[in-house]
């Protein structure tokens, strides 16, 4: 079983998966680090705040004893817009990937085609020919 299991694991496509995971989930963090950090304040510049804190309150919070807001119901649609954009970012350049890989794999080169032989008509009149004799 451990042996089924170290010839299923080293299999080209399962390692190749592995390394694919782990560097989106690396790119994942870059992206995301570059929306927070450029992208979120360059917008939220047209909002004047930040970006990822914009949010559409439903019911106001009260204030508790500590000086915190509590019961506040929102809906925070600057954090959705933000990882909004991190998809579109990491889609748009995994696509770039892809696309690159598919250029640079060995384009299959077609069949040759088979000889020509005699055609299907020639080969029933030689069969009839033959079942004359």
């Amino acid at each position: 079983m451990l042996k089924e299991f170290k010839e299923f694991a080293m299999k080209g496509n399962l390692v190749d998966i592995a390394v694919g995971f782990v560097m989106g989930a690396a790119f994942n963090k870059v992206v995301a680090s570059f929306t927070g950090g450029v992208v979120s304040p360059l917008i939220g510049l047209l909002f004047d705040s930040d970006f990822r804190d914009l949010k559409y309150i439903i019911k106001e919070g009260t204030m508790n004893d500590a000086g915190e807001k509590a019961g506040e119901v929102a809906v925070l649609y600057g954090d959705f817009l933000t990882n909004v954009i991190d998809f579109i970012i990491v889609a748009f350049v995994m696509f770039i990937v892809v696309k690159g890989v598919n250029k640079m794999k060995k384009k299959e080169e077609p069949a040759p085609e088979p000889p020509a032989g005699p055609s299907q008509e020639d080969l029933l009149a030689e069969i009839r020919d033959l079942l004359k004799k």
